[in-house]
């Protein structure tokens, strides 16, 4: 099958992905949008989590090929299954995810009633239980590994089983066999770090393309540059991501376009109070609206299914959602730590009966450097094409922007009701606040 994509031109697909991407379960996300409610802010940001998939495994079929382009492989076979494997979880990454926005998560099941069999063979994140509530990866495992994508993945795909797809989206699953080990070497690591790490496929994808529907130039790099050099490094018996440090300050640009992104359209303050008054919506005690546990319900839960829904619902904060009555951004705080601003502002106003909505928007360039031990095993590194004597080095030793960047940028916002806004705005220039 041939797409015609407005961000990577013609993405070319084989006839057994087309007949993923034709199931009900792949279909379902032409109706979730991408950026969720950021087209209150941005028109044009109405793409959808449908072509960011095929964006996302077309860049892993580009990227894979230029890391193994001389790779030695054992055979041919061993070069395909892994490219192919690589393509379906990029293609699939993102399949489980809830109507709308992350905040639907708040209405997902106990992840026990998921009854994922994947998860009974997997390194257990510390604190992890089986109580705790399912996220849209959860979801994600489910469809792949126990639903009827499963069977036409194993049908079109015999030389790979659904769970090596799921281990490439799931670091903490156990691999069943040695798919992942060509030649004693273990490539899971690398084929993990194209679908999920700090320079994916994934956010290649999305940020070029989020930049685009939203017509704004945050988001933007040199995509071609940075696919360009990225190559396979060997550590021991098993395969890591690594980047030629020529183009180490595109990954710089990288790192700075995604948190520019974050700041300036993922957190927006008109998507963001939207986000808000869904929470409020979705936490109350008389909210209806639940996704089911049972994967062939999930798959009737679309952005439409939720619109529907508000608009049918009683309760405020989802008629204010449905009728475009949001809460106003009174004042926003810009700082680099904690105050007690926004907490004093809140109060006073709530004293004087006007009710405030209080946001706080924390925006790191990375969370790389902050991560845990367990986190930074699939670790990046850095090497010299021109300089076969310097050692290759981790990435976030190679680099000052993960020290430059250590802090977090946060951005706190108080909105009130359009008809409380005047009194607020007075109440706050008497005070001085």
């Amino acid at each position: 099958m041939e797409i015609r994509d407005p961000v990577h031109g013609t993405i070319e697909l084989s006839d057994a992905e087309t007949l993923v991407i034709d199931t009900a379960e792949f279909q379902r996300l032409r109706q979730i949008k991408q950026l969720g409610f950021s087209e209150f802010s941005f028109p044009g940001a109405t793409h959808n989590r449908y072509l960011h998939s095929i964006g996302v495994t077309h860049i892993a079929g580009l990227v894979f090929d230029h890391v193994f382009k001389n790779f030695p492989f054992s055979a041919e076979s061993a070069r395909q299954r892994f490219r192919q494997a690589t393509k379906l979880g990029a293609l699939l990454h993102d399949i489980g995810h809830g109507p709308l926005s992350h905040t639907t998560e708040e209405v997902m099941p106990p992840l026990s009633e998921l009854k994922i069999k994947a998860y009974e063979k997997r390194h257990l994140v510390p604190g992890a239980t089986a109580q705790m509530r399912a996220n849209h990866e959860d979801y994600t495992i489910k469809y792949i590994t126990d639903s009827p994508l499963t069977q036409v993945l194993r049908d079109a795909f015999p030389g790979i089983d659904p769970l090596h797809v799921a281990c490439l989206i799931d670091k903490s699953l156990i691999a069943p066999d040695d798919f992942f080990f060509d030649q004693g070497v273990d490539f899971r690591p690398v084929l993990s770090q194209l679908v999920s790490s700090e320079l994916d496929c994934d956010r290649m994808d999305y940020l070029e393309r989020d930049s685009f529907f939203c017509g704004t130039n945050y988001g933007k790099f040199d995509l071609p540059w940075i696919v360009n050099n990225l190559v396979a490094h060997r550590e021991k018996d098993q395969l890591f991501l690594a980047i030629n440090r020529r183009a180490l300050y595109t990954f710089d640009d990288f790192l700075l376009s995604r948190h520019h992104m974050h700041l300036m359209v993922y957190t927006h303050h008109k998507s963001i109070i939207y986000e808000e008054m869904l929470n409020l919506y979705l936490t109350s005690k008389d909210c209806t609206f639940h996704l089911p546990a049972a994967i062939n319900e999930y798959t009737k839960y679309t952005d439409y299914k939720l619109y529907e829904h508000l608009a049918q619902s009683k309760n405020p904060w989802a008629q204010r959602i449905a009728q475009r009555r949001a809460f106003k951004v009174l004042i926003e705080l810009h700082n680099t730590e904690e105050t007690s601003r926004p907490a004093n502002i809140k109060k006073t106003l709530n004293d004087a009966g006007i009710e405030v909505i209080w946001s706080s928007s924390k925006n790191r360039l990375s969370k790389y450097h902050s991560s845990t031990p367990q986190d930074r095993a699939s670790q990046i590194y850095v090497v010299d094409q021109y300089d076969r004597w310097d050692h290759p080095a981790p990435i976030d030793q190679s680099t000052e922007i993960f020290k430059r960047y250590e802090g977090a940028r946060i951005i706190d916002r108080l909105y009130v009701a359009p008809e409380d806004f005047a009194r607020a705005e007075t109440i706050l220039i008497q005070k001085k606040m």
